[in-house]
């Protein structure tokens, strides 16, 4: 019986990871780069402001 405990536990783990796997590289249509990319800019351009004088 042991045995078969220390048999389940790699494979609960990569069931685990195979769930895991799954949900981070879904697809997160919610999320859009155009709002951080702006931001991204303002910051960038913010700075070199800042540098020049």
């Amino acid at each position: 019986m042991a045995a078969l405990a220390w048999l389940l536990i790699p494979l609960f783990a990569a069931v685990g990871a195979g769930v895991w796997g799954g949900w981070a590289s879904r697809n997160r249509k919610s999320i859009e780069d155009g709002t951080e990319l702006a931001g991204y800019t303002r910051f960038r351009e913010a700075m070199e402001k800042s540098s020049r004088g």
